[in-house]
């Protein structure tokens, strides 16, 4: 697995962007996307002006796909560490680059390979999934990985006599498991961001906004009053909290 580090030329004078810098960035990353051939992914929390730039833009999941089956032999991922490393996972063939290593993610960094290890010895047979949204060490300990739009159905395929770890998110494995009926071993894992979502939150846009379509990534914290809404056609004040 090929990965490195890049390091961006400065382009804020006193705090704010310089356009003449930036132009200038631009025009030497697109000379140097020419010229080493490189594909630019960019994940969709990135930047209007890095999305912009990017070849791509979409999920992690989606980004490493598209790097597999894209011509190119470098690959820029404008993301977090895991990002890059699952786009090495897909194309270890392929030189993956990163602006920052140090870019991290909360839910990732919440559960390590030690801690899944130490997670199976206390379940003997249990089978251990996975959340995408996690380093290459907690993936290799893993029986199985998901995405937040498979998951109901991954763990549903697994035999019903089998203990299920769920790692690392506590929302979606909540989630799973209210949909699936199964009882989870659940990490207590969550992403920062996500948790910030609360279902006042919910209710008062729901309030402000009748009339408007309701969306929500199942990581959210809101995802009891979210299951609750789906149920009764009304968001519960108290659910989830």
């Amino acid at each position: 697995m090929k990965m490195a580090t890049i390091t961006p030329t400065a382009v804020r004078r006193n705090g704010k962007i310089d356009p003449e810098k930036q132009q200038a960035q631009i025009e030497q990353i697109n000379r140097l996307r020419k010229d080493r051939n490189a594909l630019i992914l960019a994940h969709n929390y990135q930047i209007g002006p890095i999305q912009d730039l990017a070849d791509f833009v979409g999920d992690s999941l989606a980004l490493s796909q598209q790097a597999a089956k894209a011509p190119n032999n470098l690959i820029i991922f404008c993301g977090v560490h895991f990002m890059a490393e699952s786009a090495a996972i897909f194309s270890p063939e392929k030189t993956v680059l990163i602006p920052d290593l140090k870019a991290g993610c909360s839910l990732a960094a919440s559960i390590d390979g030690a801690e899944i290890r130490r997670l199976k010895a206390q379940h003997p047979g249990a089978v251990v999934v996975s959340y995408v949204n996690t380093t290459a060490e907690v993936k290799a300990e893993s029986d199985y990985c998901c995405t937040s739009s498979n998951a109901v159905r991954m763990v549903e395929s697994i035999p019903a006599d089998k203990e299920i770890i769920f790692v690392p998110d506590m929302f979606l494995g909540d989630w799973v498991a209210r949909k699936t009926g199964r009882k989870l071993h659940i990490y207590a894992g969550e992403c920062h961001v996500h948790a910030h979502a609360k279902p006042q939150d919910i209710n008062d846009k729901l309030a402000a906004n009748p009339d408007a379509e309701f969306l929500v990534h199942p990581e959210c914290g809101c995802t009891s009053s979210v299951i609750h809404h789906m149920e009764t056609g009304k968001i519960s004040q108290e659910a989830g909290q």
